[in-house]
């Protein structure tokens, strides 16, 4: 691995409220979304009257789901094609460019709690309207599954990767920094770029690179 960028960044906003908006220690998130897990299986069981195993059921099919939204979101969404925009890659850089030239920076690991409760709401909202009483279990999987993303995304960051099986999550995700952004969108689970073919190449096995 290359050696480490500087473990802080640089301000993206002069305006010192919205640049405070940008950081969040990441133990704000994750408690936020693994309680907000927590209570959503809670009252699915005890307030809305779903057997536990029902609620288990959906609650690993919405992080089963969460995995596939992180791989479109990164692919798709914050590695967009910015060519002849410079809005676009203002946009693409706040997103997430600036975690690509600072990916050591402790405090930008983690969308910031304002965005991430809105965007959690919305998501919560959307599968209890689409799956009815079901959607709360569905949901709860799908924000435990974004805390872990987090905690994985923070620690492949921030630690040396472990000598067991969990290393593959560090070596998967430095090689979407180190090798190549075109590959390697899931952070949580490579699962999704062996589904579409965006394994990217890996130095040491000769691997054939992807396109995204």
């Amino acid at each position: 691995m290359p050696p480490a960028k500087a473990a802080t960044s640089g301000r993206i906003f002069q305006n010192p409220v919205l640049e405070a908006l940008t950081k969040t220690h990441i133990a704000v998130p994750l408690t936020i979304f693994f309680g907000l897990g927590a209570v959503s299986g809670y009252f699915s069981v005890h307030v809305m009257g779903f057997s536990v195993l029902n609620t288990v059921s959906m609650y690993l099919v919405g992080a089963l789901f969460f995995t596939f939204i992180e791989y479109i979101a990164h692919r798709k969404l914050y590695h967009m094609g910015t060519s002849g925009s410079e809005r676009k890659a203002r946009i693409q850089y706040i997103m997430h460019g600036v975690h690509h030239d600072h990916p050591r920076d402790k405090k930008r690991l983690a969308l910031p709690p304002v965005v991430s409760v809105v965007l959690a709401t919305l998501f919560m909202g959307l599968f209890r309207l689409v799956l009815g009483p079901s959607g709360i279990a569905f949901g709860g999987g799908f924000m435990t599954g974004y805390a872990t993303y987090l905690m994985v995304h923070y620690a492949v960051h921030t630690m040396n990767p472990p000598k067991n099986i969990f290393g593959v999550l560090w070596k998967h995700h430095n090689l979407h920094h180190y090798v190549g952004d075109k590959g390697a969108f899931g952070v949580s689970s490579p699962l999704w770029d062996y589904v579409f073919g965006t394994m990217p190449e890996d130095p040491k096995a000769g691997r054939r690179p992807v396109s995204a």
